[in-house]
């Protein structure tokens, strides 16, 4: 049973010494043994779309349409809010290229099956332009912003089904280029990403009442942009993550890039991630995203201290070549607001629906159906409280009538 946490264990050291030992020479093998350089790459506008804020969404290598830990999944799969266990608000900073940077900050609450997020991300790449005789010309800050709202339902769940999640993001974006380093190149785009994602239980090596086993689909970055000869990074991601124990969960995406006009999208390209709790308060991140010619590798630790949390991810691609490897760090921080009382409803309900069985155990069949009543005023979808409210309230009616039978003429 521990073999499948052993080989994610061997996976992040793989992925740390990858990291750290001739970042050169052994990542310009591996990209060619992935396959050659993406002839349609770069040609989407707003790339910062497509480089993620951090947190375990990066450190599993982006594998996350199908995982919901988190407010750092929000852009991940819409349909997450609805998912998550508690409200949050996550800040982070990703150290891109040299120095450019990408901020971003995600607030995500979730009222039992509805959830809602909002989210802000910022990249500011400085900039200078100097004349044929060396002289600087120009001077600035080319910078992306998108703000995010989120929205999104669970539907269908019951006592043992946990419901089909769907949502949408609503995404505008805007470009800045000040016009003395190129006239006319601000740009505005309205976007949105739809999402759904399920879970079951399936082949699991150990107990644990949640479902390990989940599977989303989602559609990013649909909309328009005021420069029409510029496409957006359209596209549909179908992933599946899988949990054999309680502490290992591994992921795997396939993402399509999808093109509405007559230029041709980019390739197809994989993810897959690994991350594993060793500890309480610890866990480990760890996933390659396979785009062809340029393969990305990235580790990270989540580290839980309680209200807040820290994770901290180092990732490796070709930008990291041509610069310094060291700025390949990423931080996140997550301050946890709460379940909003969720957890102790639940505990209450299942206390009272083991009451009730104890009532209805020694034929009290008037305190058990009290009992059970009190259950679904807590929660209307414990379905075996409704089952055995049933039972309890026909048996209840048919010793009645026999009594009333009995007495009669």
């Amino acid at each position: 049973m521990k073999v499948p946490k052993f080989a994610a264990l061997t996976l992040l050291c793989l992925n740390s010494i990858t990291a750290a030992a001739a970042p050169g020479d052994l990542y310009a093998w591996w990209s060619n043994v992935w396959g050659p350089p993406d002839p349609n790459a770069g040609t989407t506008i707003f790339p910062s779309l497509e480089v993620p804020l951090g947190g375990r969404l990066e450190g599993m290598g982006t594998a996350s349409a199908a995982v919901a830990r988190d407010a750092g999944f929000l852009e991940a799969n819409p349909a997450a809010t609805a998912l998550l266990k508690n409200t949050e608000f996550a800040f982070s900073h990703h150290g891109w290229i040299a120095d450019t940077s990408l901020e971003g900050v995600v607030y995500t609450v979730r009222f039992d099956d509805l959830g809602f997020g909002f989210g802000g991300r910022f990249l500011y790449v400085p900039f200078t332009g100097y004349d044929e005789w060396g002289e600087r010309a120009s001077r600035g800050t080319i910078s992306e912003t998108v703000a995010t709202a989120n929205v999104a339902y669970n539907f269908l769940r019951s006592y043992s089904f946990p419901g089909f999640a769907a949502g949408a993001n609503i995404k505008a974006a805007y470009r800045h280029v000040p016009a003395d380093i190129a006239y006319g190149q601000s740009i505005l785009g309205l976007m949105t990403d739809i999402g759904m994602q399920t879970s079951f239980s399936f082949a699991k090596f150990q107990h644990w009442s949640l479902p390990n086993v989940s599977v989303g689909l989602v559609l990013k970055n649909l909309g328009i942009s005021t420069m029409p000869d510029e496409s957006l990074p359209l596209t549909a991601s179908a992933g599946l993550a899988y949990a054999p124990l309680r502490a290992l969960t591994l992921a795997a995406d396939f993402n399509l890039p999808l093109s509405l006009d007559a230029d041709p999208a980019r390739e197809w390209d994989l993810a897959f991630g690994t991350s594993v709790a060793v500890a309480e308060f610890l866990s480990l991140q760890g996933g390659v995203h396979l785009k062809p010619g340029n393969p990305r590798m990235s580790i990270g630790a989540d580290v839980d201290l309680g209200t807040w949390s820290i994770n901290a991810n180092y990732n490796l691609d070709m930008s990291a070549l041509a610069r310094n490897p060291v700025d390949k760090f990423s931080v996140q921080a997550r301050l946890d607001l709460g379940d909003r009382g969720r957890a102790d409803r639940r505990r209450r309900a299942d206390e009272l629906y083991a009451e009730g069985l104890r009532e209805f155990s020694i034929g009290n069949l008037e305190k058990s159906i009290e009992l059970w009543g009190e259950v679904l005023a807590i929660d209307k979808k414990y379905t075996p409280a409704r089952q055995y409210l049933a039972i309890a309230e026909a048996t209840l009616e048919t010793q009645r009538a026999a009594a009333a039978a009995g007495t009669g003429p």
